[in-house]
């Protein structure tokens, strides 16, 4: 694959801590958006649109014509802008092909009659090492579950956008306790993703400011990631980032907007159905103590 550096644009939303990226081809201007945010108020349940205008501003600006939103999986802390992008500006939507997995998780929590199952709710469902142009870039489609069981890498250029695989080397690793998720998955994914060049750079969907980093980070390399990272820098064995690993995620609280992303994540980004009175709705499943 050529290693061509695209042009990006990095989009921090603070309340998430959501990393958005805006990815282009300087020759073609071809651009796509990977893992834009909709701003949503859990406490009003209102949401706005702030975050993707300003990712659809930078591109006008830009002269940069968006012809994918990438999603690397189906997001639990936030919810996902696609569907505006692609209401604007006739974007394909895409993400993994295990999103059916995913979907079939969760379709009976919710009770979501309306999912589908097969993922025909995006436009791409990606398979492991497909191949797709961005003007004159390759990019390459990397599986790497286990944060959740549909999580893809994207590698456009010597550029690796990795969803929530890895944080920066300060701050470690992805938890791996959702419905699906795997420790040993993650551990093997992400030692897929540090065979690559030690050049090779990598972006974060994710920042929390590791202990004693003031500035927010996005950006690092492999060869920063073998070297430094608290929870999988060489040496250490898949046996100890699992013990690791799963003693840490028992202690996490769930995310904020785990319930209104995942109902609205496993649609494309899309509100369940509006009912009769014409409001949409976020089911939040109730259960007793025994």
């Amino acid at each position: 694959m050529t290693e061509a550096k695209p042009a990006i644009q990095a989009f921090f939303d603070e309340p998430t801590n959501t990393v958005s990226y805006v990815v282009w081809d300087p020759s073609s201007m071809e651009g796509v958006v990977i893992d834009p945010v909709l701003n949503f108020n859990h406490r009003t349940g209102k949401a706005d649109l702030a975050s993707a205008k300003a990712i659809l501003a930078f591109a006008g600006e830009k002269g940069i014509r968006v012809t994918r939103v990438l999603e690397t999986h189906a997001h639990a802390d936030h919810l996902s802008a696609a569907p505006f992008i692609k209401l604007k500006t006739g974007a394909r939507v895409g993400i993994g092909e295990h999103i059916r997995d995913v979907q079939r998780i969760f379709r009976p929590v919710f009770n979501a009659t309306d999912v589908s199952g097969d993922g025909s709710e995006f436009d791409d469902l990606f398979a492991d090492g497909e191949i797709f142009r961005i003007g004159s870039l390759e990019a390459e489609v990397i599986y790497t579950p286990g944060h959740t069981p549909a999580c893809i890498s994207y590698r456009i250029g010597d550029a690796v956008f990795v969803g929530d695989t890895l944080f920066m080397p300060d701050y470690g690793t992805a938890r791996a306790d959702f419905p699906g998720g795997d420790a040993r998955a993650l551990y093997r994914s992400i030692r897929r993703l540090l065979s690559l060049p030690p050049e090779t750079r990598l972006f974060m969907c994710h920042d929390y400011k590791a202990p004693g980093r003031d500035n927010y980070a996005w950006e690092t390399t492999v060869g920063e990631e073998r070297a430094r990272n608290v929870h999988v820098r060489e040496g250490v064995s898949e046996d100890e980032f699992v013990a690791m690993r799963e003693k840490r995620d028992s202690g996490l609280a769930a995310p904020l907007l785990l319930l209104p992303s995942i109902q609205a994540n496993i649609r494309a980004g899309k509100f369940p159905p509006a009912e009769a009175n014409g409001v949409h709705y976020l089911k939040v499943p109730v259960k007793l103590a025994s």
